[in-house]
């Protein structure tokens, strides 16, 4: 009988190899934790509407249904010992209705928060972190009035449901601002917003803080770059001095401790041209910058992720090499199949995706290196990402 000693918060004190974990969720990171999972000797179920999804080709059980199934959440959490999470939307009231049934260590808050920009904000600088100015809008009329504090540019975002860019409009000036109206006039309707205030950065960063519930280790800053709102590529580590690394490392564990964080807490950031550390998202899970981890690092991201919700101590990750990931979308499948013979440097996760779509994230690939520039030409010489230029 696996030892399920649980705190009055739920969260696990303990939880033994032969336990079982399930996963809400079954896309490439619920894949890559029930991979480390496995490792530590766990058994993995699913929670998927796709039969045969990513994760449920390495898990040992999948229940086929939508994320908001009841009964299907219940079954789950009765097959389970504990209960994880591979994205945000999440529905937080389906979760705490199991809560008698399974442990779910990363708690519902956590989910309550990032899932809506307002209470996400609020957390954020609540806890003493810099974000960009804002401002809750749920009219055109708010809106008006909050572009008259902020001004332009600015950028639009819904509350709730957005990701790569979905539910983003930037407002350069009036006749941007002239769109939006006139969109809601159509529509009969303005969706709960926020308005930030736009940033001038010198380039997006991110960084990945891991707990248990009372002991926090976070893994090197790294730099990102965005094309067409989709990550495109990560480079470990980011060059940046040593107080920024500093701060972002402190705003982290803050954050962290603000949540008593169990898994992988991502913080996406940006570094201002006369280096400021702005926070602009949190994503409560393992997150696509952190997938150079794998390699690179002495423990990844979804180690860590596992050890923290199943009450493990958590060993500080060390990185062991520079290194460079870049996503493969489903329009880069063919071409960066077809040179795998000719690059031995390159360490490939193909995600186990049925269907190749374009702009899908079909998988990674992820480069050890000395030079992380010469990396980034290297990758970027083969050709096979031009269509992002």
């Amino acid at each position: 009988m696996p030892s399920l000693s649980e705190e009055t918060n739920g969260r696990i004190k303990y939880l033994e190899p032969g336990s079982t974990i399930g996963i809400v969720g079954g896309g490439q990171l619920g894949r890559m934790m029930a991979l480390s999972a496995r490792q530590m000797g766990f058994r993995i179920g699913v929670l998927d509407p796709t039969p045969n999804c990513p994760t449920a080709q390495v898990a040992d059980f999948q229940v086929t249904a939508e994320y908001d199934d009841v009964a299907a959440i219940r079954e789950l959490a009765e097959r389970s010992d504990v209960l994880t999470y591979e994205f945000e939307n999440v529905d937080a009231d389906a979760l705490d209705d199991v809560r008698g049934l399974v442990a779910i260590p990363q708690g519902t808050d956590l989910l309550r928060v990032t899932q809506d920009r307002v209470h996400e904000k609020t957390f954020i600088n609540e806890h003493g972190t810099v974000t960009a100015p804002w401002r809750q809008v749920d009219s055109i009329e708010q809106l008006e009035a909050a572009l008259g504090e902020i001004g332009y540019p600015s950028v639009l975002k819904t509350r709730t449901g957005g990701y790569d860019g979905h539910g983003q409009t930037v407002l350069h000036g009036p006749d941007d601002f002239a769109q939006v109206r006139e969109q809601a006039r159509r529509e009969g309707m303005f969706p709960p917003s926020i308005l930030e205030g736009f940033v001038d950065f010198a380039f997006e960063a991110s960084i990945l803080v891991a707990g248990n519930g009372h002991d926090y280790v976070t893994f090197p800053m790294v730099r990102n770059e965005h094309r067409n709102n989709i990550l495109h590529m990560t480079i470990a580590p980011a060059a940046v001095s040593q107080e920024v690394e500093r701060e972002a490392h402190e705003l982290a564990v803050r954050l962290a401790k603000g949540f008593e964080l169990s898994g992988i807490l991502a913080i996406e950031l940006f570094i201002t041209k006369d280096e400021h550390v702005i926070v602009n998202e949190l994503a409560p899970r393992p997150h696509n910058s952190g997938h150079y981890t794998i390699e690179a690092c002495s423990s990844s991201q979804f180690n860590e992720h596992i050890r923290g919700i199943a009450g493990w101590p958590l060993p500080k990750p060390r990185l062991l090499s520079p290194a460079v990931m870049v996503n493969v979308l489903g329009q880069h499948v063919a071409p960066t199949r077809a040179l795998i013979p000719e690059h031995p440097e390159w360490h490939l996760h193909d995600y186990g995706k049925a269907e190749v779509r374009h702009d899908r994230k079909m998988g990674h690939i992820t480069v050890l290196c000395d030079d992380t520039q010469a990396a980034v030409e290297a990758l970027e010489a083969t050709g096979c990402w031009d269509d992002l230029r």
